[in-house]
């Protein structure tokens, strides 16, 4: 998997940049705010999401790790894909699409092309809970994998409120999600 990748903006298409990094140009899919922001001539440092399918590798650039996470929890809805993710994250600031998809704001979501209000629906019933918990870290979202955490902590039948309140204290050199959930399950048998 690529975590991320520095480069030379070589092309900026509508859609993608084509990053030049020591001779080899990869296509990158970037949301339009973040292609407005790159310029050709300044080196660029993104935070990545490779999409595996049948036929292609497409890599899925962002300039925050926070964008990257929040992408990843999108396309983790079934039937939004990474291109519409892009879609729903060029819309508008991180803050505004979390704060739509907590109040259940549906119509704004559907402002993306190919994201129809039962998807949106869908997509606010899926990631309310997610977004609450990506929210209530100490310091934000911390680790990408404490939904993870909380999810497999109310699979061994602790409650949602137990997991979320556990994970806030787990010591953050344990970055790990194995280790995190093995931290949270001691803590919890105290």
């Amino acid at each position: 998997m690529i975590g991320s990748i520095t480069g030379t903006p070589q092309l900026i298409t509508e859609k993608y940049a084509l990053l030049d990094v020591h001779g080899i140009g990869y296509k990158v899919f970037l949301t339009s705010t973040t292609l407005a922001d790159i310029q050709n001539d300044d080196a660029v440092t993104l935070f990545t999401h490779l999409v595996v399918k049948e036929d292609a590798l497409d890599l899925y650039g962002f300039k925050t790790l926070a964008e990257c996470d929040f992408f990843e929890l999108l396309i983790s809805v079934s039937g939004v894909g990474p291109k519409g993710a892009l879609g729903i994250l060029s819309v508008s600031s991180l803050d505004n699409l979390k704060k739509a998809i907590a109040s259940s704001e549906v119509s704004y979501l559907t402002q993306v092309s190919g994201i129809g209000r039962k998807t949106a629906e869908k997509i606010v019933i899926e990631l309310r809970d997610k977004l609450q918990a990506f929210n209530e870290g100490k310091d934000g979202f911390i680790f990408r994998g404490d939904s993870d955490v909380i999810e497999a902590l109310k699979a061994l039948g602790y409650s949602h409120f137990d997991a979320r309140d556990v994970v806030k204290d787990i010591p953050k050199e344990i970055t790990d999600t194995n280790g995190r959930i093995k931290a949270a399950l001691k803590m919890l048998a105290k």
